[in-house]
């Protein structure tokens, strides 16, 4: 194989590492590869060849169709050699060239007769080859031989055959499911690989039989593992069982902890800390049932091997970020971890102990942060920061030192996301604790005279332009700020000139010597800052050209109600014309758009592997499909999209799931359906619905499903009358009918004759929070001063008993659909009341502002304060009876 690499010389003054395979060439090595028909073959010479072939597969290297096939079929011929080492690297070849069906046919018989040899190397490896080159007719054949080798003695064999059987359980389910017995016997080997890898596959077959794996649970806590491996596993299975069991409504004491406990007791320590770490992630962990767990953990962290520390700091690390009080009993050994030699331990004991400490402590933490920043890399300082703002949030009157060690390590060298996370907490910070605003600011100022980084300039200069003109002094920020016009580049330099224009609008004493200063940027060479310049000067009345209107100035200085993205559409989408452009047509729901996965080049898939055509989504797929549709096209302009709520369970016989489209008078119910029988072909689908427990709603129209085949989504409708503007709400029973016809797996065609069949779906609910759509304001302060304050209204309301007030302020957010704005969704932690700041557009596109106060007394009996500003009197009406009646 191939060799690591080596010093060449130890003598060798510039010690030039090299690698054995330097300068290799695809070329060069398939003409070695002529060596494999030599009549007498040899075995160390074709060894060092087909490693050769092996890197160049593993670097990437790519063989055209016949390089493959005519190095295939002179490895095949090497299978006539004896020699032991050269048939494990042919097995290697085989299997990384992936011949294709009609090839394998050629090696199988050998692999076949290796798979019934009496040398065990021969048999393991030959079963891998196999169950990774065939297919699935090919596989019933050597079904047999494959079930005698899962309960083989020898463990090699077995381990083989159970691990061909995870894989082969992607690609032929059906075949594996049928091995069932001989699994659950391999379960019960001696050896622990072969009852680790016996577990991992019985579970992947019961995966989706809730009870079948509770039970399996079940079975084996009660001490038929003896594999610390299949330990883990099984501790890893129960703590999903007991997730599983508390979705689904179980109460009463949690099963399965006492086998989590006992497995703290246990003699490997890979499965003391999978059992310790099990304990910490369960829902709603208590801190009695967190005390073994949190004891053994403080046993090893002063463990002599540093993977026992690491390991052990970082759960306590993800503990203290729920339930800080009881990792306190720890502080002591991880404060002796901030020396350790392995700076990734130092790191996370000094995080963890931020998040523990108490007042007093931060101090001489800081003191001691302050020794090792330079020593670690970046990723690791980011998680230091962002301790550090947690921190300054639990304890708002150590901002002072908190904030200069930020403003200290901001001047340091650092990459991107590492300056990032600075300037973000330095930012939360301010927005948190008003009394830290005019020193952080300066603290940004000062770092912008020295950024490398255009994006975060921009993102100060922008924070600046809302938060400086509201200071005691906002001259001091000028001089800072029209520095980089002059000093930066154009992207900068623009950004500058709005932060300029926001100071000379909200501060009406510096709006002369502003006005000064954007008339030097009229000049600039770049086209944007001249435009911005210009802009800024009109709405300014600095050259009288256009009308000091208040419009103008809310438009260019307020907050942008929408989303960039749905402005950007809106704008190339819009056809110029007399009619201007109106931004209230722009889409105000924010789009949520999944990361597409990179896949690799070549390896896309294309015919019967491809995914089938999913519904149009998002809003303005959605927006386009029922403008499409004859019978909803005159309902008007789509106010809000719902996610999909699900209608049927996961694995069941077909897949039903709804989205909600409210319109100003209708909402119509789009139910996208999926059938999973291959044998089935659905016709006629429709949803039959019961709005008999929605009293303001009446059925005006439904569109049905004409053809439904296997694994083909469609789409069927029902669309509902309601009173115009009016959140009305209610339950809807559902109730899918469909004709079922056969279809022939052989020629796929479907019977003529088909049978009438109905499927009970889950009911659905129209809410309140349907009818409002979220968009957030980047400065809430000034849009909630910018309304009417006499429109506002206050009451106050008692929420009764709760575990916590971010269990509270979590129900109001789901009650109103509103955005949480600021980050005031998030209470730190042992806070006893709380402001928590929500925006939104309310159908009719009303925009909506709340401020929610929340209070908690010592029988955590919760009280809130509601106060509503909207742009319509009735709607701030709506919100708290909504509120009242939730």
């Amino acid at each position: 194989m191939a060799q690591p690499y080596v010093k060449k010389d130890d003598d060798h003054d510039d010690e030039l590492e090299y690698s054995p395979f330097m300068g290799i060439e695809k070329g060069a090595v398939l003409q070695e590869a002529r060596v494999f028909n030599d009549a007498q073959v040899d075995p160390r010479r074709c060894s060092q060849v087909i490693t050769k072939l092996l890197y160049l597969l593993n670097q990437g290297e790519s063989f055209t169709k016949k390089e493959a096939t005519e190095v295939f079929f002179s490895v095949t011929k090497l299978f006539q050699s004896k020699d032991t080492g050269l048939r494990r690297m042919v097995y290697l070849i085989i299997k990384e060239l992936s011949p294709s069906s009609d090839e394998v046919i050629i090696v199988t018989s050998s692999l076949m007769k290796d798979m019934n040899s009496k040398i065990d190397m021969y048999r393991a490896n030959a079963i891998r080859v196999l169950c990774r080159i065939i297919d699935g007719t090919l596989l019933t054949q050597i079904e047999r031989y494959l079930k005698q080798a899962i309960v083989d003695k020898n463990p090699v064999v077995s381990s083989a055959a159970l691990v061909s059987g995870l894989h082969l359980l992607k690609t032929n389910p059906e075949i594996v499911k049928r091995w069932s017995n001989e699994v659950q016997e391999g379960v019960q080997s001696r050896s622990a690989l072969v009852q680790f890898h016996a577990l991992a596959l019985l579970h992947q077959i019961r995966q989706n039989d809730r009870l079948a794996v509770s039970k399996l649970v079940g079975s084996l806590t009660r001490g038929a593992v003896r594999s610390p491996l299949a330990q883990c596993l099984l501790i890893r299975y129960t703590s999903q069982v007991i997730r599983d069991m508390s979705n689904h409504g179980q109460s009463g004491e949690r099963p399965f902890y006492e086998f989590l406990e006992s497995c703290l007791r246990h003699k490997a320590e890979m499965v003391i800390l999978e059992a310790a770490r099990a304990i910490t992630e369960l829902d709603g962990v208590t801190s009695r049932e967190l005390t073994p767990a949190i004891t053994v953990l403080q046993l090893f962290l002063s463990s002599p091997r540093p993977v026992l520390r690491f390991a052990a700091v970082r759960t306590l690390n993800k503990v203290a970020m729920t339930h800080p009080m009881a990792v306190t009993n720890c502080n002591i050994d991880m404060e002796s971890l901030i020396s350790d030699q392995n700076r990734s331990i130092a790191t996370l004991a000094i995080t963890t102990l931020l998040k523990t400490g108490n007042e007093s402590s931060v101090e001489r933490l800081m003191k001691q942060i302050t020794n090792f920043m330079s020593d670690i890399a970046d990723e690791f300082k980011i998680v230091v920061v962002e301790a550090i703002r947690s921190l300054c949030v639990k304890f708002p009157l150590k901002y002072r030192s908190l904030m200069t060690f930020l403003s200290n390590i901001l001047r340091e060298e650092g990459g991107f996301e590492y300056k990032r996370a600075i300037v973000d907490s330095i930012v939360t910070i301010i927005r948190d604790i008003p009394d830290a605003k005019e020193s952080g600011l300066l603290h940004l100022c000062e770092f912008i005279e020295d950024c490398e980084f255009t994006y975060l300039s921009t993102q100060i200069l922008h924070f600046l332009g809302t938060e400086g003109p509201n200071t005691s002094d906002p001259s001091k920020y000028i001089r800072y700020i029209y520095n980089r016009v002059h000093l930066e580049n154009a992207t900068v330099r623009a950004a500058a000139v709005s932060t300029l224009a926001k100071f000379g609008f909200m501060v009406e004493s510096l709006k002369p010597r502003i006005t000064i200063l954007l008339k030097r940027c009229i000049y600039d060479s770049d086209d944007e800052v001249r435009d911005r310049a210009t802009l800024f000067l009109s709405v300014l009345g600095g050259d009288g050209t256009v009308d000091n209107d208040k419009d103008s100035k809310v438009f260019l200085f307020g907050s942008l109600e929408v989303p960039l993205v749905n402005m950007e559409t809106s704008l190339k989408n819009y056809d110029p014309s007399e009619e201007a452009f109106d931004i209230n047509s722009v889409p105000r729901e924010v789009k949520s758009q999944p990361l597409a996965e990179k896949k690799a080049q070549g390896k896309k898939p294309t015919g019967l592997g491809a995914p089938p055509a999913a519904p149009a989504s998002g809003f303005d797929g959605y927006e386009r499909l029922l403008s499409s549709i004859p019978e909803f096209a005159a309902f008007g302009k789509l106010f809000k999209s719902s996610s999909p709520v699900e209608l049927t369970e996961a694995e069941t016989e077909y897949a039903v799931n709804v989205v909600k489209h409210i319109f100003d008078n209708h909402v119509v119910f789009q139910y996208n359906c999926t059938n999973t029988i291959p044998e089935q072909l659905l016709e006629r689908v429709n949803v039959i619905v019961d709005a008999s427990e929605a009293e303001e709603f009446s059925e005006s129209t439904s569109k049905a499903l004409n053809s439904l085949p296997y694994d083909s989504p469609g789409q069927a409708f029902v669309a509902f009358e309601k009173p115009a503007g009016v959140p009305a709400v209610g339950k809807f029973s559902n109730t899918l009918t469909f004709v079922v016809k056969e279809v022939d797996p052989s020629t796929g065609e479907a019977e003529d004759d088909g049978v009438e069949d109905e499927y009970q779906l889950e009911d659905l609910e129209v809410v309140a929070a349907d009818y409002m759509v979220k968009v957030g304001v980047s400065n809430f302060r000034n849009a909630w001063e910018s309304m009417n304050e006499e429109d506002e209204h206050v009451d106050e309301y008692g929420l009764g008993q709760r575990a916590s007030l971010g269990e509270s302020i979590k129900a109001v957010i789901d009650l109103l659909g509103m955005q949480p704005c600021e980050g005031t969704e998030t209470v730190p932690s042992n806070a006893r009341s709380h402001t928590c700041l929500l925006s939104g557009v309310y159908i009719g596109n009303v925009k909506v502002l709340v401020r929610a106060q929340f209070g908690m007394d010592s029988s955590q009996q919760i009280a809130m304060k509601l106060a509503v500003r909207a742009e319509d009197v009735s709607v701030a009406e709506a919100i708290h009876e909504i509120v009242a009646n939730g």
